[in-house]
């Protein structure tokens, strides 16, 4: 394999990479914020702590099988389409060659670079792998590594999972007289950690990032909470 080939192939790993898990981070932090919300919503209520804790582990298990199921929906859906985008390119390529090789050249051209150099490196890509070389530049799709939606449903659940697991803990194991205020902590810290790494992966300014999740958690936590009192109140 030449250098080029596999510096490319790094880059395309580590990009894949970084992907998954700025999806972990951002699938866990839906499960802080949605169960927070609930446990603290339900414990605003005035409820028993059995009723509590039957709250939060339904919204725990409905949570992460909503992620899967709609994770798995989308992803097949791209999937299907990035699929038929190749169907249609392969046929498209043994039929018109010379057309689909100007049009590739077209490409790089609209880019800016040389016509006579475009045509050169559309040359050269489409000897290499002609298919592979459309579905990149013309596409955007990498036709060897298309996403497995069934990894993605499992990896949205179990990142949610993880998320909601920290709300429901920390309000299920704290003493009733100071759990609100425990849980409030505990999903505060977590929410500033899953703010900061997925403002890291992203690029973005840390602090805007995490200022912004820790008031975004914060708020639904308390609508909820309030709603749970005026709820108790009213019945």
């Amino acid at each position: 394999m030449e250098k080029e080939e596999v510096v490319e192939n790094e880059r395309t790993s580590l990009a894949t990479r970084l992907n998954w898990l700025r999806a972990g981070v951002l699938g866990a932090n839906d499960g802080i914020v949605s169960t927070a919300g609930l446990v603290v919503g339900v414990s605003g209520a005035a409820v028993g702590r059995p009723a509590l804790l039957a709250a939060g582990i339904a919204g725990l298990i409905a949570g992460a099988l909503s992620m899967a199921a709609g994770e798995y929906i989308s992803v097949s859906t791209q999937r299907d389409t990035e699929r038929a985008q190749l169907a249609r390119e392969r046929q498209a390529l043994a039929d018109n060659p010379e057309g689909e090789l100007a049009a590739l050249a077209g490409t790089f051209d609209e880019q800016g670079v040389d016509k006579d150099l475009a045509h050169k490196v559309a040359t050269q890509l489409t000897a290499r792998n002609a298919l592979a070389a459309h579905a990149h530049f013309r596409f955007g799709i990498d036709a060897d590594s298309l996403t497995n939606p069934w990894h993605a449903a499992l990896a949205s659940m179990l990142s949610f999972a993880l998320g909601a697991i920290i709300p429901l803990c920390a309000i299920a194991l704290s003493p009733s007289a100071h759990a609100l205020w425990i849980t409030a902590v505990a999903v505060s810290v977590s929410l500033a950690i899953t703010g900061s790494v997925s403002a890291r992966l992203g690029g973005a300014p840390v602090l805007r990032a995490t200022i912004r999740n820790l008031v975004g958690g914060n708020l639904a936590m308390g609508v909820t909470y309030w709603i749970g009192v005026a709820f108790a109140h009213f019945t």
